[in-house]
């Protein structure tokens, strides 16, 4: 068990990590679509979409620098590295608000399940352009 865990270890991590951040997103996603957002409108959905994003984004780099990529570059490398992750994510956020408008303005889909829709297919394309973008092995 532990020689399979070694093999796949920054994967495993990784989505440890992607569901951590994703309960981080959805349950931010909740407090601020049901409170100060609660009418619920289509402006409504995307600014509790992006406060969540923002939450979840803070909570994904440390971890992931952290846990699943173990960088310990500092300095301008790390400005860089943080740089790029906020980078990468805002791409994915892109992607997320489209889905979330998709899903939820125009087919009419609960907006927690399209939530839940979108984290899945969020998860995928941030490990991916984690992997090849921000958290890139130096050849040494």
């Amino acid at each position: 068990m532990i020689k399979l865990y070694k093999k796949y270890e920054e994967i495993i991590n990784y989505l440890i990590v992607g569901v951590l951040t994703t309960i981080v997103s959805i349950v931010t996603y909740l407090l601020f679509a049901n409170t100060f957002l609660a009418e619920k409108s289509d402006l409504d959905i995307q600014i509790a979409n992006v406060l969540s994003w923002i939450c979840a984004v803070t909570f994904a780099y440390i971890t992931n620098r952290i846990f699943v990529f173990k960088s310990h570059v500092k300095g301008k490398k790390q400005i860089k590295e943080a740089c790029n992750f906020v980078l990468a994510r805002i791409f994915s956020l892109i992607v997320d608000m489209l889905l979330m408008y998709v899903l939820y303005s125009l087919m009419h889909i609960d907006d927690t399940i399209a939530k839940l829709v979108v984290q899945v297919v969020v998860i995928i394309l941030n490990y991916i352009l984690s992997k090849i973008i921000v958290f890139k092995k130096s050849p040494n």
